[in-house]
């Protein structure tokens, strides 16, 4: 008996699909066939006569079981069942119940011959799937984690028998590399600390043990972080044209974020004034012409990350402000000496161009570093060095400029340069009037107190040979005419009434000779009378005529 559309090659194909050696089944079984289920197999009836009378198919050990199929009997029940070659045994369909021990037994000549056939069946892999968790699906179907978060990888399969659970990993553009195996119908691994080497194609593999099929189901895995701070923004001007560049920036975090210029709450991308848009990676960069900005005016950067959903998205601000220039308006130079006029920017975003022009240029010619002029710039500072001044070339007035897409400023600065002075000149002039003025301020204070001089002779040293005479100018010529006729009366020469210390001592007072004895009485009636007349006297000669009296006793007790 034949199969219908069975060819022998094909038949001949099914029989040996997966088979065994004989010995390694059940007990008494001579041969071992693998089926898959849903497909078709074919059981052999091996040395079976072509002359066999029957040819039966029993299900289990003869004897025990009805016949299955007898090629002598009608056809069975189960339509899946025929033999080929009025012997084998063909069944479509498998199904996991076909499994088991099958007998073949022909009957030739009242001899009875036996062959055993285990037919196994082999179901799957099928249903194989992966999770990984916790994870979000993009529209293409990859998934991504954040690389904080601890990720279960699992993966299910069903099959008969039980499959073989295997995971590979592979990154781009590399080899596939298993990592774990195991027996049974799922496996779950956990990865903790993940970071972007982690990335790629994560697959498991379920491989049946018996019929060696396997099915493979892959994900491909994107580890994201977000950045850890929040935006960073900026203006700069254009390096062509007098334009502001808005740049937003925000690093940090894969993928790339999302950043947005806005301005009162417009987006700024399209609006009119927007002359060119970029965005490079973490960078967001806006071109703006300057035919709308103003100083004050400001822009916020809304910035967002696919990891980071938030009621409020991180930002950052810009305010754009026209330059604020600070000068020295006044700077002086000498003739031939070297002078820096400086010019600092005190407020500007973004920061202003700085250049020095003269007033006199028509039209306005920048002052360039050259010749005898140098343009250096430090920060916001801006110094002009002219050196080797000269009056008719460099004094006059000087521009300090500074221009940013916001505005323009301008400063004026006045240099005048002058002849040098003669510094040795000065100061011999200073000098000499100082002394001058010293010497009329003693010259003065001598005149009105002598008794300063007179004070400061007592305190000299006593071994100094100096004398200190003291005249009274005033009262000379009436003390000359008392002098005389007192000297006439005594017989004594015309002398001088004078008042001397002599080696810092009153050892000698009178009219230029020695008092005797004799003489002391009549010092002191002359002494007394001249009391009376020093009331008269003015207030000097008041004043020196106690000490003379004091000198006068003194040198009368010696």
């Amino acid at each position: 008996m034949r199969v219908p559309g069975w060819s022998p090659a094909a038949l001949l194909l099914a029989a040996c699909l997966w088979r065994l050696p004989p010995g390694r089944g059940a007990a008494g079984t001579e041969e071992v066939i693998i089926g898959e289920a849903g497909e078709s197999v074919v059981l052999l009836c091996r040395n079976v006569s072509e002359r066999a009378d029957e040819v039966d198919w029993f299900h289990g050990d003869p004897g025990t079981v009805p016949p299955l199929f007898s090629s002598n009997a009608k056809l069975p029940q189960d339509a899946r069942l025929s033999l080929v070659d009025n012997s084998s045994l063909h069944i479509l369909a498998l199904r996991p119940q076909d499994e088991g021990n099958y007998t073949c037994k022909d009957v030739l000549n009242e001899i009875v011959r036996e062959h055993r056939v285990q037919l196994l069946v082999a179901s799957g892999p099928s249903n194989v799937s992966v999770s990984i968790s916790p994870a979000a699906a993009l529209p293409n179907g990859t998934v991504y984690v954040d690389k904080r978060d601890t990720v279960m990888f699992s993966c299910t399969g069903s099959s008969h028998p039980e499959p073989t659970m295997a995971w590979t990993f592979q990154l781009p553009s590399a080899a596939p590399e298993t990592f774990t195996e195991v027996n049974g119908s799922s496996t779950v691994y956990t990865l903790q600390n993940l970071s972007s080497r982690f990335q790629g194609n994560y697959s498991c593999t379920a491989r049946n043990p018996l019929s060696g099929r396997s099915r493979t189901s892959t994900k491909e895995l994107l580890v994201y972080y977000p950045p850890l701070s929040v935006p960073r923004c900026w203006a700069q001007t254009a390096q062509v044209g007098l334009m502001l560049q808005l740049f937003c920036n925000w690093p940090g975090g894969y993928p790339h974020p999302v950043l947005q210029w806005t301005e009162e709450g417009r987006d700024l991308e399209n609006s009119s004034w927007v002359v060119n848009a970029t965005g490079t990676g973490d960078t967001h960069v806006e071109t703006l012409s300057s035919s709308r900005l103003f100083h004050g005016k400001v822009f916020k950067c809304v910035g967002s990350h696919i990891l980071k959903q938030e009621e409020e998205e991180p930002t950052c601000t810009v305010q754009i402000k026209a330059p604020l220039l600070v000068t020295e308006p006044l700077k002086t130079c000498f003739v031939g000496g070297t002078v820096s006029l400086t010019c600092q920017v005190m407020e500007s975003n973004p920061s202003a161009r700085i250049s020095w022009l003269r007033n006199v240029s028509q039209p306005e010619v920048e002052i360039q570093s050259g010749g005898r002029y140098l343009v250096t710039q430090e920060g916001s500072v801006s110094n002009l060095t002219i050196q080797n001044c000269s009056h008719n070339a460099d004094e006059g007035y000087y521009v300090c400029k500074a221009e940013n897409p916001v505005g323009l400023k301008e400063a004026y600065v006045s240099l005048t340069v002058k002849k040098p002075v003669n510094i040795v000149g000065v100061v011999g002039t200073v000098v000499v009037l100082l002394l001058l003025g010293l010497l009329v301020i003693a010259g003065i204070i001598l005149y009105y107190n002598p008794l300063l001089c007179l004070q400061g002779s007592i305190f000299r040293n006593q071994d100094s040979n100096d004398v200190f005479v003291l005249v009274d100018s005033d009262g000379e010529e009436e003390e000359e005419e008392e002098e005389g006729q007192k000297e006439e009366a005594t017989g004594k020469s015309n002398v001088h009434r004078v008042t001397a210390l002599v080696n810092g001592n009153s050892t000698q007072a009178g009219y230029g000779h020695h008092f005797t004895e004799s003489d002391i009485s009549e010092r002191h009636s002359e002494l007394s009378t001249e009391e009376v007349e020093s009331e008269e006297r003015p207030a000097t000669q008041r004043q020196i005529l106690p000490f003379l009296d004091e000198m006068g006793g003194t040198v009368g007790g010696s």
